[in-house]
């Protein structure tokens, strides 16, 4: 069973375990994770609670339907792909890291670089699904990875069916940003908040499932902020996140310098970025940085999620920065992600950014 082999979030699994025993189960949940921290196993093992079936867990439960934002990639060559399309890729994925970050999904799929969506023909899918008898006698469920990429024509033709399924309907939402689900979708689910794992859930999950070493998962723990997707990323030290580690320190030189010109420089190359989406993955970098660095300014060390390998240096950011810095920078990169999810031209946006920053520091 996959709640006996899940590590963390035990009131979560217990809760879940006990709605499909009671048989009072709503149908529509909406789970809210950080990337990585696991919502996805949690909603297979109360499928597989539901269904009685260990197919859910192989990914092979012919009344158990995935939905996912796609777009066209490499790997598929249909014109308008939709989740069906690449579900083989999911199962892959999926398989071999239930704790998978938005990027790996983008790098399974072959659409890395690209903004992916949810888009109508999806809601066609999972109505022409809906409408047929269930192939197990059982429940039907459709699980929704990141209902936020949901564009308002697939939200509003899902509405009557989320709000009236039919018997036996499950639907599961697995979010990390609430606020962006379209509010027809989400006030009709009932939300269920998975939390970031301990340092020791995390480093027992990567030496029990992904054979580390305590050593090696005693450290990734320590930076991964309860998310075991993010501490496999720190573990396999990838290239784009060595390049937004490169770009980070080096705007953070140039602003503590008080050198507009060189912050200027590191806006640049922010805005030749090869992708929106790489874009968006430096803006999540700061701001994971810049709490680093204000947990650090209120004495917090324990809890900072700081590297070794990263420590002078931010430790050298907290000592030179205003301490209303971090505070106040945050909400500019939420805004600036929202940007550059609306095509809003990359250079005047990163003009404007460090501008702002350099402002406040």
């Amino acid at each position: 069973m996959i709640f006996d082999e899940t590590i963390g979030n035990a009131d979560v699994r217990k809760a879940l375990a006990g709605m499909a025993a009671s048989g009072r189960v709503p149908h529509a949940l909406m789970f809210y994770e950080n990337d990585g921290c696991g919502a996805l196993l949690l909603a297979l093992g109360f499928l597989e609670c539901l269904t009685g079936s260990q197919k859910v867990g192989r990914l092979i439960h012919p009344d158990v339907h995935f939905i996912f934002p796609v777009t066209k990639g490499s790997k598929v060559s249909v014109d308008k792909p939709t989740s069906e399309s690449y579900l083989q890729y999911w199962r892959e994925l999926v398989g071999s890291n239930p704790y998978f970050l938005e990027n790996d999904l983008n790098e399974a799929l072959g659409i890395e670089g690209k903004s992916s969506v949810i888009a109508i023909a999806e809601a066609r899918f999972i109505i022409d699904k809906l409408s047929f008898h269930s192939l197990e006698g059982g429940y039907k469920a459709i699980v929704v990875y990141l209902p936020e990429k949901m564009n308002k024509d697939t939200a509003n033709r899902l509405l009557k069916s989320i709000e009236e399924p039919p018997e036996l309907t499950q639907f599961i939402f697995i979010t990390h940003a609430p606020e962006k689900v379209l509010t027809t979708i989400s006030s009709r689910c009932q939300g269920i908040r998975v939390l970031p794992m301990t340092k020791g859930e995390v480093s027992e999950v990567l030496q029990g499932r992904f054979g580390y070493s305590e050593p090696q998962a005693a450290a990734a723990a320590e930076v991964a902020g309860g998310s075991v997707g993010r501490a496999l990323a720190y573990l396999s030290e990838s290239g784009e996140a060595g390049a937004e580690a490169t770009l980070f320190a080096s705007l953070m030189e140039a602003l503590l310098a008080r050198d507009l010109l060189a912050a200027q420089d590191v806006g640049e190359q922010l805005a030749a970025l090869p992708s929106r989406e790489r874009a968006k993955a430096f803006c999540r970098y700061a701001a994971e940085g810049l709490r680093k660095v204000f947990m650090l300014q209120q004495g917090m060390e324990s809890i900072a999620g700081v590297a070794p390998a990263e420590a002078d240096a931010f430790a050298d950011y907290a000592a030179r920065c205003r301490k209303s810095f971090s505070r106040k920078a945050l909400p500019l990169l939420d805004n600036a992600m929202m940007l550059i999810e609306r095509n809003i031209n990359l250079k005047i946006l990163f003009c404007d950014l460090v501008d702002r920053l350099y402002i406040l520091i």
